[in-house]
């Protein structure tokens, strides 16, 4: 990669955002990671990337506070013109997000809107307020999940929300394809982070079970997912367009 490049990573405070910040800084590109809460971890993360010998900068983003979007995106703006002398970057991973039980007869109309900003809203208007800083022939991912493929109970609205990313993203690709900009979806299959509770990190006997279901018979690590990210990022992967790609060891087959 392009000693140049630079890549920003919603939620990259922890774990897959974490991960991909980091394997991004051994592959050479400097990264500008947003945090919510987690200001220490985001601290390290920066530092963890300065050790790698690459730039980074961690930026304060809500990404339910639609409103801050204008300003967020000129806070990135002049972090690029003071770090690194340019008014671009390369890379968007939007990553940022959570998870709720929503079951069935059961869900609340606040846990519904919440899933909805977070993944769905939240996505779509800040990729919005970046595409002027984005560079031409530069690349976008946005995280979706297995569980569109895979049927989980308790999870529907946040399934059908990343749904919805992975159909947003087919539009992206072919609305920005004559900017030459490629756009794809990663799904995770189960990861061992703290995401949804961090079961399938700490519960060991949850874990083996999930793993069993697996054709590579182990969970995912925050490292598998950040790799197909990064992957997509290469410079020969620029003809990989509107495609979501699964990653999850061939869970369920």
């Amino acid at each position: 990669m392009s000693s140049s490049a630079i890549c920003l990573i919603t939620g990259g405070s922890r774990g897959l955002g974490r991960a991909t910040a980091l394997k991004l800084a051994e592959s050479g590109v400097d990264v500008i990671i947003t945090y919510r809460s987690g200001k220490d971890e985001a601290t390290s993360v920066v530092e963890a990337v300065e050790a790698l010998g690459r730039r980074a900068v961690a930026l304060h983003l809500e990404t339910t506070d639609f409103g801050a979007f204008a300003a967020f995106a000129a806070s990135v703006r002049r972090e690029l013109e003071t770090r690194w002398g340019r008014d671009t970057f390369d890379f968007l991973v939007n990553n940022a997000g959570s998870t709720i039980r929503t079951p069935v007869g059961e869900t609340t109309e606040e846990a519904f809107d919440l899933m909805v900003n977070v993944h769905l809203k939240g996505t779509f208007f800040l990729t919005q307020a970046l595409l002027p800083l984005l560079a031409d022939g530069g690349r976008i991912v946005n995280v979706s999940t297995a569980l569109t493929r895979i049927v989980n109970e308790t999870v529907s609205v946040y399934a059908a929300v990343k749904s919805a990313v992975d159909t947003y993203s087919l539009y992206l690709a072919k609305e920005l394809g004559s900017r030459r900009i490629s756009v794809n979806t990663v799904a995770p299959g189960p990861v061992a982070t703290d995401f949804g509770g961090g079961a399938i990190r700490d519960n060991a006997e949850f874990r083996e079970v999930i793993a069993g279901q697996a054709a590579l018979g182990r969970v995912g690590e925050p490292e598998d997912i950040a790799g197909a990210i990064v992957a997509l990022l290469q410079p020969g992967s620029g003809w990989i367009t509107a495609q979501r790609i699964e990653v999850s060891g061939g869970m369920r087959l």
